[in-house]
């Protein structure tokens, strides 16, 4: 089985993915733009082959990379990023080799924001009203409507990118004066706590592994005012986010791929759909399953993606949380003191990437424990100021 794998290098804990591939039998070809000398050993040590671009944004240099490894290795089995900033392009290349997963045709519905509004209603789910924008006129008819604030945003786009609430006219009318040249939707203000449905679906389409997070914040509100950032897992998701989670993910028709569907729960325990996102959650998410369950998901999806079935216990033993804290500020406990405290119970504490800091925090704590008031303890001591 060959598999290309698209940005091996980044981020770096996806070079799991890579060695559980291998592990399974899997021959992994490489796709990339870091010279070969920049990769890490390990990674230069799994991958069969790597095929380096100028740039990962020249589609032609793409194009020709994978015909190169086709040609030499035979016909390409997969093909993958895990990345939502990669994943039109990885569904462009699909459709021109004619390899299985998401094509060119499949890519509204899970990059569109305004487009993901129809699947969450043919779901049956509650989701945000909005509508894609124009003018400052369109954008004042929808406000006439649902008053202020208001959000806008791209209708494609990663992370909280160019996105902004808006409070007044005043704020609108700034906005379209500095407004990027791209298609931006703009969508009424709800507040909630953001609740997620995530997971990974086999070959099949059928639900493996399902987990939640819990965000204190939006991210947008995170990387606009740089709040600390804190979030954790559920050891039994809420019924009723697994009942319309598993409807979403069902209208999607995903086949061996991971999902990140964002809902509010609203005051009256009402949940709204937010954004729809086919591939892992970012940051240290995926390690946060691992230590949930005492289990390693980079190796039971190669499994998936080699033809097996799984081969671990996921029944959430864990309550995992994580923490970043800002670099900015100044805290009541110091690094030594967190670990003498809560020993084992902190499982990973290390800077967090540049691109990412934003949204997560300067330095990343992960922890876990089986009661949630321990876990809540812990992320207290985390991120109380001095």
């Amino acid at each position: 089985m060959n598999y290309i794998f698209i940005s091996p290098s980044f981020p770096s804990n996806f070079e799991n993915f890579i060695v559980a591939l291998k592990e399974e039998g899997v021959n992994v070809l490489g796709l990339g733009s870091e010279p070969y000398e920049m990769l890490s050993a390990r990674l230069r040590d799994t991958l069969s082959e790597y095929y380096r671009v100028g740039s990962m944004e020249n589609y032609d240099e793409m194009f020709k990379g994978v015909a190169y490894l086709s040609f030499k290795h035979g016909k390409i089995d997969r093909l993958e990023s895990h990345n939502e900033y990669w994943l039109q392009q990885d569904a462009r290349l699909r459709t021109d080799f004619n390899i299985p997963g998401f094509k060119t045709k499949d890519m509204p519905r899970v990059k569109r924001k305004s487009v993901m509004k129809s699947v969450f209603q043919e779901a049956g789910a509650n989701f945000i009203r909005g509508t894609v924008i124009a003018s400052l006129e369109e954008a004042e008819a929808f406000i006439a409507e649902t008053g202020y604030p208001v959000c806008v945003k791209p209708d494609i786009g990663v992370g909280a990118e160019h996105t902004y609430k808006l409070n007044s006219r005043e704020d609108l009318i700034r906005f379209f004066l500095n407004k990027p040249n791209r298609e931006f939707i703009i969508e009424e203000f709800i507040n909630g706590e953001i609740h997620t449905f995530d997971g990974l679906v086999d070959g099949d389409g059928n639900i493996v592994f399902y987990s939640s997070f819990i965000y204190n914040i939006g991210v947008m509100d995170m990387v606009n005012d740089q709040l600390d950032a804190f979030y954790y897992s559920l050891r039994e998701p809420a019924r009723d986010l697994v009942d319309i989670g598993s409807k979403i993910v069902k209208g999607l028709e995903l086949r061996e791929r991971f999902f990140h569907i964002e809902f509010f729960r609203l005051d009256d325990g009402k949940l709204v759909a937010l954004e729809i996102n086919t591939r892992p959650p970012g940051g240290l998410s995926m390690d946060m399953f691992n230590y949930a369950n005492d289990a390693d998901l980079y190796k039971e999806y190669a499994r998936l993606a080699s033809g097996k079935r799984l081969s671990a216990e996921l029944d959430r033993k864990y309550f995992v949380g994580y923490a970043g804290r800002r670099k900015s500020k100044y805290y009541r406990y110091v690094l030594d003191d967190i670990l003498e405290k809560y020993g084992d119970a902190i499982l990973i504490h290390e800077p967090v990437s540049g691109i990412f800091a934003p949204a997560l925090g300067d330095y990343a704590f992960l922890f876990r424990s089986r009661d949630y008031e321990e876990l809540q303890k812990m992320q207290n001591d985390i991120l109380e100021l001095g």
